[in-house]
């Protein structure tokens, strides 16, 4: 890469990491940036998996008071996200690349539109939690742990908006805080992506001056989250994300 180059990723990986802490799909951010400098579509999906997960990391600490008291419901739905990350993982390396430049551009128009129905979905499930004071399982109950797991592959797999499907299944399933129902999408999407991380480095080729500028980049970004990214204005993220996602899919189907 060029110093240019070098700096772009480095800045992609700080806003992958603030997004990711905040509402998820901060891959919409650093994907399309790696495919735009020439990695193959695989390598730069696994190189993005590895480098964002200090900054996943990062994002826990910073909510870290948010997690008090909810050991046992990370314990039981941490085991759906590993359990769904793997598969997705190993899903991502058996099918064949083509596989995966046909199915990506499709995840990522999804992963869009979650990202733009977010607030009303938000707004749903306010609505929803003020209609319905009957009591609900702990954890959400087995529903919600199959839907995490399904949750985890899709992570594993690609991962752009796994943040935004979590918090809506949390926000469905678990009667509680938003703010600590985002500190366990934090957790949950991390070791999603950490489970995924540790396969890739052990059978995928990996591009390691690209995991490593998203990774310092991410750790900063995840404390920037954590701290003051609640005060950006949300229309800005979202924008910012619907443009590089359109450019990730028009340079995958454009090739």
């Amino acid at each position: 890469m060029t110093p240019l180059e070098m700096l772009a990723v480095l800045v992609a990986g700080m806003a992958a990491g603030t997004i990711n802490t905040v509402v998820g799909s901060g891959t919409l951010i650093t994907f399309p940036v790696l495919l735009a400098f020439g990695l193959p579509p695989v390598t730069a999906n696994v190189s993005n998996t590895i480098g964002l997960v200090p900054g996943s990391i990062s994002g826990v600490i910073g909510y870290r008071r948010e997690l008090a008291g909810q050991g046992g419901r990370l314990a039981r739905l941490g085991v759906a996200s590993l359990v769904g990350g793997l598969v997705g993982a190993v899903l991502l390396l058996r099918l064949p690349e083509g596989a995966f430049t046909a199915i990506v551009p499709v995840l990522i128009i999804l992963a869009l539109i979650l990202v733009v129905v977010q607030p009303r979905l938000s707004r749903w499930v306010a609505r929803r939690r003020e209609r319905d004071d009957s009591a609900a399982p702990e954890h959400g109950g087995p529903v919600l742990f199959a839907a995490v797991c399904a949750t985890g592959v899709y992570g594993g797999y690609f991962g752009a908006a796994q943040g935004v499907l979590l918090m809506g299944l949390l926000g469905v399933f678990v009667h509680d805080d938003l703010q600590r129902l985002n500190a366990v999408k934090n957790v949950l999407a991390l070791i999603v992506n950490a489970v995924a991380a540790v396969f890739f480095l052990v059978v995928a080729e990996v591009s390691w001056q690209a995991v490593a500028l998203i990774a310092v980049g991410s750790i900063v970004g995840g404390q920037i989250g954590a701290k003051a990214g609640r005060r950006l204005p949300p229309a800005v993220l979202r924008g910012v994300i619907v443009v590089v996602g359109l450019v990730a899919v028009a340079r995958l189907l454009l090739g």
